[in-house]
């Protein structure tokens, strides 16, 4: 019996390990593991013209490219292209597209910006203001503070300054890494607050965590004027459920503290053409809106807003494709504590969604998601380094079986 079984290999540091193992020459390493790595890529609005000529240069290569039927007669405007090869027959495409005019040197530079990204993946770490988070090591615990008297899980618990002092140091003694203060709900249906009532509520116990805890504070807020007085306070990190999108002049203040900034994904309607490119296509633009502002990569991480902007059918898809949340080369934040599509599927109050969350933290851990914002830290902290001890070998082999 030979034993043949396939392998997993979905990054570029497992391909080489699992080249090395076979006990093949050093040199020949980097000549075999882009052919060890096959990758799909979706473009967008290419031209039946252009679409042809990938799909051409792609079988050439030994690859191939999904098109569109109507793209070999030219009977339609545009097709999206779904392109399939190793590395190596990706870098022959970039290649060959690049020398080309117009739109086909266009998508040869955003195919070269995703190799380059898998290449380099995400920052080493993460950064906000005085700290610096390594990140592949651990998951880190984003414990959730709600100063509102109408958020979904826990409204009113923490309305007391004492009591969500106290709560927040309970918090960093269960093992949360992060501190996330909040003082408007973004619950559907919530009723909204004007930046003075929220800084009312805010400011008093950003000041005191901050200089009482040794864990990064976040302030949960999209308003540029309460993330300015909390980071005077403070805090380290802007939380924007709006990706920087709502209120034009957070991407600015978050700069000019070197402030570490939490871009979700959110929209008002939960109309979609295509919902992962639409997601994605949203945090680019957050993303271009931070760099602009003089955000430097390190200092971002992106969220795919779980329960916001979306049903519950397209809630479980983007928990089901959280991997491709890997091609913006950022640290990903995962939020789905006791959020609405866990009771759903187990027709459960809000209460009892502890089990669930942690199927939620644990699957997103295993897809690559850095931070998991959540409410039950002790469980979850459990959660999180029982996955990372797997995924990432944590001390694995200091450890007794």
């Amino acid at each position: 019996m030979f034993n043949a079984r396939r392998l997993y290999i979905d990054d570029i540091n497992t391909a080489k390990e699992e080249i090395k193992k076979i006990g093949v020459d050093e040199a020949s390493v980097a000549w075999l593991y882009p052919k060890a790595l096959h990758y799909t890529v979706k473009l967008e609005n290419v031209s039946p013209f252009a679409a042809n000529i990938i799909k051409q240069e792609m079988l050439g290569n030994g690859g191939d490219a999904a098109v569109n039927r109507g793209s070999i007669n030219c009977s339609i405007e545009k097709t999206q292209v779904l392109i399939m090869g190793t590395l190596n027959q990706y870098k022959r495409l970039v290649y060959k597209l690049g020398m080309q005019p117009g739109s086909l040197k266009q998508i040869a530079q955003e195919i070269q910006d995703i190799l380059k990204g898998q290449e380099e993946g995400k920052p080493e770490v993460f950064k906000c203001r005085k700290y610096a988070l390594p990140l592949g090591r651990k998951t880190y615990i984003m414990g959730i503070l709600n100063l509102t008297p109408d958020s979904f899980s826990d409204g009113g618990k923490y309305w007391d300054f004492d009591a969500a002092v106290k709560r927040a140091k309970e918090l960093v003694q269960e093992g949360a890494d992060i501190i996330d203060v909040g003082g408007e709900s973004t619950r559907p249906g919530h009723e909204p607050v004007d930046a003075d009532e929220e800084i009312k509520r805010v400011i008093p116990v950003v000041e005191r965590l901050s200089q009482e805890l040794t864990v990064p504070i976040s302030i949960d807020t999209y308003k540029a004027l309460v993330a300015e007085k909390a980071l005077s306070a403070g805090a380290s990190i802007i939380n924007d459920v709006w990706g920087m999108q709502r209120d034009p002049m957070i991407a600015g203040v978050a700069a000019q503290f070197d402030a570490g900034v939490v871009m979700m994904h959110n929209q008002s309607h939960k109309e979609y053409q295509d919902l992962m490119g639409d997601i994605l296509k949203f945090l680019k633009r957050s993303i271009e809106i931070a760099e602009s502002a003089g955000v430097k990569k390190e200092f971002m991480m992106v969220d795919p807003g779980i329960g916001f902007g979306k049903t519950y059918t397209h809630n479980l898809e983007v928990m089901k494709r959280l991997k491709e949340f890997s091609s913006l080369n950022l640290p990903v934040l995962l939020g789905t504590s006791r959020k609405s599509f866990i009771g759903n599927t187990l027709d459960l109050p809000i209460d009892e969604r502890v089990e669930g969350t942690g199927a939620t933290v644990a699957l997103g851990i295993s897809c690559g998601v850095d931070v998991v914002r959540v409410h039950d830290v002790k469980e979850m902290a459990r959660v999180a380094k029982m996955s990372d001890a797997i995924l990432r070998q944590v001390d694995g082999e200091s450890r007794n079986g």
